[in-house]
Formats: structure tokens, sequence, C-alpha cells
């Protein structure tokens, strides 16, 4: 084998090498991106979750005063309805 041979042959196989190294790197490049979005992903479903609660807390003081007035309008109608009282004095 002539020598411009093995050069041509050590310059394919130092070719590959660096196509497979910075494949590699490529790969650890990925891993910390799907490691740094996966841990935005449950952040975001731990603030989601947190916001369910508070919407459903909500939801449930709402509906005890929405039953708050519904006891206290029947007093309130009679109220309305009541002729008006004559002024003292």
């Amino acid at each position: 084998m002539s020598l411009t041979k093995q050069h041509r042959a050590m310059a394919r196989l130092l070719a590959v090498a660096i196509v497979a190294a910075s494949g590699l790197s490529a790969c650890a490049t990925y891993d910390d991106d799907f490691a740094r979005v996966n841990s935005r992903l449950d952040q975001l479903d731990t603030k989601v979750q947190s916001a369910a609660q508070s919407a459903d807390a909500a939801n449930q003081s709402a509906q005890q005063a929405n039953q708050r007035l519904d006891a206290i309008e029947g007093r309130v109608q009679q109220l309305e309805a009541a002729p008006g009282r004559k002024p003292r004095g």
C-alpha cells in the first residue's frame, strides 16, 4: 500500500471517528435538553394542579354563598311585599 493510500485510509478512519464522536456528544446534549424539558413540564404540572385545587376551593365557596343567598331570598321578598310602616311621631 502506498503512502497516499495509507493517508486516505487514515483520513477516512479519522473522519468516521470524528462523526461518531460528534454524534455521541449530540446524544449527551439531547439528554440534557430532554432533562430540562421534563423538569419544566413537572413544574408546569405542579402549577396546574395547584390552580385546579384553588379553582375547586373557589367553586365550593361560591356554592356556599349561593346557598346563603337562596336561604335569605324568601325573607327579602317578604319585606319587599310588606306594606310600608307609618313613621312615628
